[in-house]
């Protein structure tokens, strides 16, 4: 009797696990997928759209490259269209070689600023021998995929003196939520979009991990998120999140979701209502 009960209990996990599966894959259908990415101390996101195309922006460091691999074989994503560097910071840039090898990519938008590291180097070697052409991302350019609009909001200037602030910062729009990704903007940049563009959104990527550089109170303001996304790595050596954004954070009664506690997150949108998922 002991020995038929375990046998249907087994049954019944098995059919539950099964299900809930399906379950999982059906929430994903006709809604834009926003997954933050936990690759330690960097940037990785990818956008599924509504119709299963894919947009990644950044792909985090080399050092953490197992960490995109099993994400990317756990959700079973075999196709990424179009690819987006905010710049070519090594924690932001360190993978995306490996996913221009590896997938069948479209178009690959970038800043244009460069620098003489080895990921930048890897980088550009794997676009060239793709025979990819770079498209510059600067603000004021746009594409459309699936009924998501992409849109760049910076960089505006074409010098400055910190490499940050060269950061593609990319909204996406889908019906009526949006999201605001910021790359490693800081507040020079900040203010130069909020002169130019409408910045709310319900979700903000926050610029730089959560350092004080980013995020000024009066940006925050005119963006009025409902979730706040810091990409950070567990006792980091720069503190971040920094106390200060935080606080700020705190005060206007924006939720926080980080890749230090939350580990990789996900955000369903249907055009209205959004979704969490840690």
């Amino acid at each position: 009797m002991k020995k038929f009960f375990l046998r249907v209990l087994i049954i019944f996990l098995i059919i539950f696990n099964s299900a809930c599966g399906l379950t999982e894959k059906d929430n994903f259908k006709g809604k834009l997928a926003f997954f933050v990415v936990d690759v330690g101390q960097g940037d990785c996101l990818l956008i599924k759209t509504p119709n299963d195309s894919y947009v990644m922006v950044d792909g985090g460091s080399q050092n953490e490259e197992d960490k995109l691999k099993y994400f990317l074989s756990q959700y079973d994503i075999k196709n990424i269209d179009y690819v987006v560097a905010t710049h070519p910071h090594e924690d932001h840039i360190g993978n995306l070689d490996y996913i221009i090898k590896n997938y069948n990519v479209k178009k690959i938008f970038m800043p244009k600023v460069t620098t003489n590291t080895k990921s930048f180097e890897n980088l550009m070697e794997a676009i060239r021998k793709k025979k990819l052409k770079i498209s510059v991302a600067k603000a004021g350019i746009s594409f459309e995929l699936d009924g998501v609009l992409f849109q760049f909001l910076a960089p505006n200037s074409l010098r400055y003196d910190d490499l940050n602030n060269y950061s593609a910062v990319l909204k996406v729009v889908y019906k009526d939520n949006s999201i605001l990704l910021m790359g490693d903007a800081e507040k020079i940049s900040e203010n130069e979009i909020i002169k130019k563009f409408d910045v709310k959104a319900d979700i903000l990527k926050v610029g730089h991990h959560g350092s004080v550089s980013s995020t000024g109170e009066n940006f925050l303001k005119r963006v009025s998120p409902k979730y706040a996304v810091v990409c950070c790595g567990k006792n980091n050596d720069y503190g971040h999140p920094h106390r200060e954004t935080l606080e700020l954070l705190s005060k206007y009664n924006v939720k926080v979701v980080r890749t230090d506690i939350d580990g990789t997150v996900v955000f369903l949108l249907d055009g209205e209502e959004i979704e969490v998922y840690k």
